[in-house]
Order: structure tokens, then sequence, then C-alpha cells
């Protein structure tokens, strides 16, 4: 699977703001919204949930 120049910028918004990236990948969701409650729990929690789903799709 080749990343794209999107791809990259899509993880280094989920580095610095992680609902940033997840809105980037999904739009407005379900996953922003679990995105935007993991992040308030935890930055890493948040981090990780937004890798998965740029990686997922």
């Amino acid at each position: 699977m080749a990343f794209t120049a999107s791809d990259i910028c899509k993880f280094v918004l989920a580095v610095i703001f992680p609902p940033l990236g997840v809105f980037g990948e999904r739009g407005c969701g379900a996953d922003l919204l679990i995105n935007i409650v993991l992040t308030c729990l935890g930055w890493i929690p948040g981090i990780v949930h937004a890798i998965y789903i740029i990686l997922k799709y």
C-alpha cells in the first residue's frame, strides 16, 4: 500500500490535532465524535484512533 501526499498530511494533522486527521479522512460523523472524546480523555488515545482510521480507510 503506497502512501500519497494527502495521507502524509493527514498523519501530520493526526499528531498535531487528532480530530483534524479523522475529519480529513472520514468527514463529520461517528468516527469524528469518537476521536474528539478520546482526545479529551487523553492525547495518546486520540492519536492512536486517528492513525487507525487513516490506515483503515
